[in-house]
């Protein structure tokens, strides 16, 4: 057997590929610099400050992450002043492994060129989500419509205050999608590494973990718990080799933001509108929309796999309504919510579903917008208020409107007959 001289084999580029590669890079840097520009256009990415000068205070200055001199820096960011009672205080709450994460970025001096970054790796996730739900639940839409869907995905209200603002929720959904997708695909041990990354910001993850647990219990699914506990070890032991006294400082942390951000739940926001009330709304929404959801993860155990895409949704979307503290800028989360939704209509609807999808899309991108330039003409309590918790109720109910129909079957004869020409 003659072997082939490998010198021999080997072959240029060709121009087409040179030109592509001249062009992804020409694009990766127009974007990089946009993102830049923007940064330093825009006010805000106090929740990335609030990462980039942890983690960089560690670094640089040898200083506590997770004590008040961090929060009060982001607090002069955030509100140009010391953060009152009632106010968020911007705690650095994350654990010090995910802290870890964003040392590449704290190496920055610049702040603007760290969040300018981070605004491209986030945009990258939400792009990348999109991507991995449609081919999760197995939806090839048009082409218009796939130009729809990526504008109201990457330029909705609570898309663009997520990118500005600097949280980390469209990373976090990112991997959501990529747990769901590793599940659907057997890829046990990557779907629990991925669950230990996003095992830590509740307010948007916790009823999400608890749903994974849930199926990972009954299916019996031991190798997302072996790949937990691997990533829980390994990024334990780096995490303490850096810093072995981290764990009671986060600790404390985690206890002063969960107290301070108590009256930013669902429940203090019915009790400002309805403040005669003796009972306290809030916790009886709590206690009803866990039952449902228990039940709903329940049924999802051994349903198809579009209908644990459906739970899932439902869960990230009941989440904020569940007595965590609500912010806006996590309302990104409901971003898959919404495509399944458009996914739903346009299966259901035949003959004007093009009419449908575009409704759906548009409320949901214009009404926020909408409500938006109505506070900044005439701040209203009660328009602040829509905007933080409207989303996710209405959300919830879209999901039941179209599980009804997507679950149910056959459909009813009058449905059947909207669709005769």
């Amino acid at each position: 057997m003659a072997f082939r001289d490998i010198r021999k084999s080997r072959k240029w580029l060709s121009v087409e590929e040179i030109r592509l590669i001249f062009l992804a890079v020409f694009i990766l840097v127009f974007l990089v610099v946009l993102n830049v520009y923007l940064a330093r256009l825009l006010p805000g990415g106090e929740f990335f400050y609030l990462r980039w000068s942890g983690t960089r205070a560690f670094l640089v200055d040898q200083i506590e992450p997770y004590s008040s001199t961090i929060a009060e820096r982001v607090q002069n960011v955030a509100y140009r002043r010391p953060a009152f009672p009632d106010e968020y205080p911007y705690v650095l709450n994350d654990p010090f492994y995910i802290v870890l994460l964003y040392t590449p970025l704290a190496l920055f001096s610049d702040f603007t060129i760290a969040r300018g970054l981070w605004m491209l790796f986030s945009e990258a996730a939400l792009v990348g989500m999109i991507y991995y739900l449609l081919k999760l639940i197995e939806w090839e839409p048009s082409r218009w419509l796939l130009v729809f869907i990526f504008g109201a995905g990457i330029f909705g209200y609570y898309s663009v205050i997520s990118l500005g603002s600097g949280t980390p929720t469209g990373i976090l959904t990112f991997l959501f999608i990529l747990i769901l997708f590793a599940l659907r695909s057997f890829s046990d041990e990557l779907a629990g590494a991925l669950l230990f990354l996003v095992a830590y910001q509740w307010e948007v993850s916790g009823l999400f973990f608890l749903f994974i647990m849930v199926m990972v219990f009954a299916n019996k699914r031991w190798g997302v718990l072996t790949g937990f506990g691997m990533s829980l070890f390994l990024f334990l032991v780096v995490s303490f080799l850096a810093s072995p006294g981290w764990g009671l400082p986060y600790f404390r942390a985690v206890l002063s933001d969960w107290y301070r951000g108590a009256n930013m739940n669902f429940g203090h926001i019915l009790s400002y509108w309805f403040p005669g009330l003796r009972i306290s709304i809030g916790v009886w929404i709590s206690v009803v929309l866990g039952g449902i959801l228990l039940l709903e993860w329940i049924g999802s155990v051994r349903a198809p796999f579009r209908r644990i895409v459906w739970t899932a949704s439902l869960t990230l979307a009941a989440t904020p309504l569940a007595g965590f503290a609500i912010f806006p800028t996590n309302h990104v989360v409901l971003l898959p919510a919404l495509i399944l939704i458009v996914m739903l209509v346009w299966e259901r609807w035949t003959r004007q579903r093009v009419w449908f999808v575009l409704l759906v899309l548009l409320m949901a991108i214009l009404v926020p917008y909408g409500l938006y330039a109505r506070i900044i003409t005439n701040y209203n309590r009660l328009i602040l208020d829509l905007l933080t918790i409207l989303p996710p109720i209405i959300t919830i109910i879209g999901l039941y409107w179209m599980r009804w129909w997507a679950f149910r079957s056959p459909r009813t004869w009058s449905d059947q007959l909207g669709d005769r020409k």
